[in-house]
């Protein structure tokens, strides 16, 4: 009786075993083909980021949702494979992709205790990363399982693992185990050690429960058991795993590879590269280098910094630059999550950000990145004493968890640090090409992204005149023409109709005096008498063509003073047209384009001077404006650029209005550079600020570098000229020119015949000129 019951159990046991394998043949006979193809894997394409290099291969920025750097398996060491395997795989070699015995674990541990995802191997979560989501079901695990093994008949072992290496999220924005060498231990993944390389094996099992910067507790766990499946494995020896538990790990911070000197670049590249080719710039992997010298961008950078400090040196604190919640922080997490929040911040030019985490009295206390709990007391104390708990200063007071920045001294100690509140930008030009050499659109990038090089729409001031000179000279006037130099009131020209009555800046007037005497000196009462005798609409149709917008050109006199609008970079490209001898060239950032693959994807072909970039301005014209700057640099508002010891620059200041404004542009015939200094929300920076104290020095310390080494460079004098008294002059006055509209029209008022003694404007004794009250503007050049 017992006999035949159990035969029948049995029998019935291999029946249901046969009924169900049955069930599993049809199942698999059923899915299989229906499995996706495996191109994903055979063809892998990582998620790569977009990656900005100068000039000279240095890189500058990188941009990207996925921190991965794919790496060939052979690179990878064979201390952090083993703790890999014996992590998450241990019979990864023995199996055909899925591990029966495994899952017999598993189903046991399913069926006592709910569905589990355990007993996955390699090639099936490579099956899951690829393919599947996350979901615990038996179809999801099913489906992988086959998957797996489809997998495992089209790669190799190493394939599959060079896959799973590089695809596996392990934390912190890290993909692939490259990465996260550089993400938690700020190394290549080719040195880890055995304790390092046993930290990041555990990541992937949990990548926030195994964090070793915010859980080192379970992280340390986790690396225990992988170390004793090792040791388990004969993978080491015992002393090596008891000395790999014992090795005090330090735990880097990353910091992208980007230069910190170059990110208004780095973002210009990032915006094309978006516009060109939309999410794919950040996934595919592209090689974009940049026209600009990684060192000459960092002596830029330095320059304006440099500036920009020294004028608010000794400025009272200004109080918090941010604030998180530090209060609500658990007790026994707060200074993990502070850093965790400090990790996110950027040290710029030694300015380190930290957190006050108390303020008891006669000292703050702060948690500085990377240093831990501090007390600042002394002198440091009393810079910022008044700012704590101030009402006055709002969101501003210093409190607990307000965000500051602090620098560290020679004695070790620390004090608290402001950015300042000035601001100014600096770009550099190829006058031939454009390529931009360098460019700084700010102290700091990640204070604010805006780009005052390209996008900080500023009155330009004097040193905008060089323009209506040059339309002077298009219509007839040459350096030697006479002009007075005299005060001059015009009715009905004011605000609200009142007299206008401007000024030159020192309040000084010279009486009859040339063009170039009066460039060098920047002289407005001579600009403004200029502007009147050649007309309002003629030179500011003319000025258009070095690159200034209709808009940006006021339609008065007071363009003679620089009241528009321009941007520095538009500065740099309007002067680049005197530096190169008349042709209009466009700036330009990046030089070429790189796919993922290695291919070039585009290559920039710029407009050249004297090749095919158009001419915008007679040669001769060019070289009499470049003529008549460099007597500005060698005599006039701007002899502080003969710091450079050279003969061969050229360039003019600019102020404008109460000392708002500062500039100064500034040339050889190679390379232009403009530098802008002012308040983003416009305010006088006092009486001693002028282009040729606050900005000219920043166009020296740049172009002390920029030229060092580099010969003068002579700009040769164009066909067509004469020399008469140590004065260039045209020798014959052209009619037309059709590539020059407007340019040297037979209507000039001004003959060139006997000019060498100079042509009179404005011959009134005592330099009035009378206009009708309300004439239009346009009606002043009959006056002359």
């Amino acid at each position: 009786m017992i006999k035949k019951l159990l035969t029948t159990i049995i029998g019935l046991g291999l029946g249901l075993a046969l009924f169900g394998l049955g069930l599993l043949a049809i199942a698999v006979l059923v899915t299989y083909p229906k499995l996706p193809s495996l191109e994903a894997v055979t063809h892998y394409q990582p998620k790569m980021p977009l990656v900005i290099y100068s000039a000279d291969n240095k890189v500058l920025g990188q941009f990207g949702e996925e921190r991965r750097a794919f790496t060939k398996i052979d690179d990878f060491p064979k201390v952090l494979k083993d703790a890999v395997i014996a992590a998450e795989d241990k019979r990864f070699y023995e199996h055909g992709g899925v591990d029966f015995m495994g899952i017999v674990r598993a189903l046991i541990s399913n069926l006592t205790g709910g569905v589990q995802s355990g007993a996955s191997t390699i090639t099936q979560q490579v099956a899951r990363n690829f393919y599947l989501t996350n979901e615990r079901t038996y179809t999801r695990k099913f489906n992988e399982a086959l998957l797996a093994y489809k997998i495992e008949q089209s790669l190799s072992k190493d394939q599959i693992l060079e896959l799973y290496f590089n695809q596996i999220y392990l934390g912190q924005r890290a993909y692939g185990f490259a990465a996260a060498a550089q993400v938690y231990f700020n190394k290549p993944v080719k040195d880890l050690d055995l304790a390092e390389a046993t930290i990041l094996a555990g990541l992937p099992k949990a990548p926030s429960t195994f964090n070793p910067i915010v859980n080192p507790a379970r992280a340390k766990v986790r690396q225990q058991y992988i170390l004793n499946n090792m040791l388990e494995q004969g993978m080491i020896t015992s002393a090596q795993r008891d000395a790999a538990l014992a090795e005090k790990l330090d735990f880097e911070r990353y910091q992208p590879e980007i230069d910190q000197n170059a990110l208004y670049v780095a973002e210009m590249v990032r915006q094309h590269m978006y516009e060109k080719y939309g999410e794919e710039a950040y996934t595919q992997g592209y090689r974009v280098y940049t026209t600009v010298n990684a060192e000459d961008q960092a002596v830029a950078t330095q320059a304006l910094r440099k500036a920009l400090l020294q004028f608010d040196r000794g400025a009272r604190y200004r109080g918090a630059e941010g604030f998180i919640d530090v209060e609500k922080m658990a007790a026994d997490s707060r200074d993990e999550q502070i850093e965790q929040y400090l990790s996110t911040q950027y040290t710029v030019d030694g300015m380190i950000p930290a957190v006050v985490t108390d303020v008891p009295k006669g000292a703050l206390e702060v948690y500085v990145q990377g240093a831990g709990s501090i007390k600042i007391t002394g002198a440091a104390y009393d810079w910022v004493k008044n700012t704590i708990g101030n009402k006055k200063l709002g969101e501003d007071a210093l409190r607990i968890g307000s965000v500051v920045h602090v620098q560290k001294q020679k004695n070790d100690s620390y004090r608290v640090v402001q950015q300042p509140e000035l601001q100014g930008a600096l770009v550099a030009l190829d006058a031939q090409t454009g390529a931009v050499r360098a460019l700084v659109g700010g102290y700091d990038f990640h204070r604010r992204t805006f780009n005052r090089v390209t996008q900080a729409q500023r009155q330009p001031g004097s040193s905008f005149k060089p323009f209506v000179y040059s339309a002077a000279i298009a219509k007839g006037m040459t350096p030697a023409t006479s002009v007075n130099d005299a005060p001059i009131s015009l009715p009905g020209m004011g605000p609200n109709g009142s007299v206008w009555s401007p000024k030159n800046s020192d309040g000084r007037y010279a009486g009859f005096i040339t063009l170039r005497q009066a460039l060098t000196a920047s002289k407005n009462m001579v600009s403004i008498r200029i502007l009147m005798a050649i007309g309002v609409p003629y030179a500011k149709e003319y000025i258009q063509r070095f690159g200034f917008g209709a808009d940006q050109i006021p339609s008065s006199l007071s363009m003679a003073l620089g009241s528009g609008t321009a941007t520095p970079m538009q500065m740099a490209e309007g002067y680049a047209v005197f530096a190169n001898g008349g042709y209009k060239v466009s700036n330009f950032v990046i030089d070429k384009i790189y796919d993922g693959n290695g291919q070039l994807r585009a290559q920039m072909q710029p407009l050249v001077a004297k090749q095919n970039a158009p001419q915008v301005i007679d040669p001769r014209n060019a070289f009499i404006m470049y003529s008549m700057m460099r007597d500005v640099v060698r005599a006039g508002t701007a002899t502080r650029a003969n710091a450079l010891g050279r003969s061969d620059i050229a360039g003019k200041t600019g102020t404008t209005n109460d000392n708002k404004d500062a500039w100064f542009v500034g040339f050889n015939p190679n390379l232009v550079s403009a530098v802008y200094i002012g308040f983003d929300k416009p305010r006088s920076m006092g009486r001693a600020a002028f282009g040729g104290t606050i900005a000219l020095p920043v166009w020296v310390d740049y172009m002390r570098h920029a030229l060092k080494g580099k010969p003068n460079v002579t700009m040769p004098v164009p066909g067509g000229m004469v020399q008469s008294g140590g004065e260039y002059f045209l020798r014959e006055f052209p009619t037309t020119n059709p590539n020059l509209p407007l340019d040297n029209r037979a209507d000039g008022p001004v003959d060139n015949a006997g000019a060498a003694d100079g042509t009179a404007i404005d011959g009134a004794a005592d330099g009035g000129v009378e206009v009708p009250p309300k004439r239009d503007n346009s009606q002043l050049d009959s006056l002359f």
